[in-house]
């Protein structure tokens, strides 16, 4: 890419991740900026940093959608392009014999909260998106509508802990409790499943006797704030390219999976 790209934000939180992507497109170590920031929930002190560097914000509330399903299901209008049988068979987030009412209703309330946020984002005509500590999974619905182009994917996901150990909300957490002596944080492109998408770049750091969860976390939030803008600059400067390898294994069967290829500059 020759000029610098444009990146959207969703958050769900603090927004440290955003605060030093936003940093480092202003100190030109991404040639990029941030031209929205969304979340699912107002009032969290991300949207306000966005505010202090004039990126306009917006906010789809999940809550909100999620208790009106409750409520009354045929109350929620769901966008006329959803279909959830192909939801179902794309997605890689619940086991084939979770319960169905469940499922549904996930998927559901999904596909009304995405539908709003394609709209939003859609004015903004951006490049790449980025979730940084947005505490929601995508599903295929959304994916695929922005994803247009199934072999250069544009979402990316920082996640805080060595994919593919211990995905999920509580990385860290996870880490520490298993007893770890190294923990990190990895970041991917985003797929179907839940931490699963493939790898861009990997941080780690050394657990140490004494580290309690408190002080884990701090050393991943500071290479996280480092590993997140480094990747976001080589996707702008178009260095990034997936590819499905397979392998064949010892036993005779074969292993496939896409994985990301960084390209050397120039």
């Amino acid at each position: 890419m020759d000029k610098a790209i444009r990146i959207g934000a969703l958050i769900s939180g603090g927004g440290t991740n955003l605060q030093a992507i936003i940093d480092a497109c202003e100190d030109g170590r991404i040639d990029g900026q941030v031209v929205f920031v969304g979340s699912d929930k107002d009032g969290v002190r991300g949207l306000q940093r966005a505010r202090d560097h004039n990126i306009p914000t917006f906010v789809v509330d999940y809550g909100e959608i999620i208790r009106k399903y409750r409520k009354s299901p045929e109350a929620l209008a769901l966008p006329q392009d959803f279909d959830l049988q192909d939801c179902l068979q794309r997605q890689n987030l619940f086991p084939e014999d979770s319960d169905s009412a469940r499922v549904k209703a996930f998927f559901a309330t999904r596909a009304a909260a995405e539908a709003a946020l394609l709209a939003q984002i859609e004015p903004y005509r951006i490049d790449l998106l980025v979730l940084a500590g947005f505490m929601r999974n995508l599903t295929p619905y959304f994916i695929d509508r922005f994803n247009t182009d199934q072999d250069n994917p544009r979402i990316m996901n920082i996640h805080p802990a060595l994919l593919p150990s211990f995905p999920g909300v509580d990385g860290y957490g996870d880490t520490y409790r298993y007893g770890c002596k190294v923990g990190g944080c990895t970041v991917h492109f985003i797929d179907y499943g839940e931490d699963s998408g493939p790898i861009i770049g990997q941080r780690c750091f050394a657990i140490e006797e004494g580290d309690s969860l408190d002080t884990i976390k701090q050393k991943g939030l500071e290479q996280e704030w480092q590993l997140y803008p480094e990747c976001i600059q080589l996707f702008a400067r178009n260095r990034l390219r997936t590819v499905r390898l397979t392998h064949k294994l010892d036993d005779g069967s074969l292993y496939s999976r896409t994985v990301v290829k960084i390209l050397a500059e120039g």
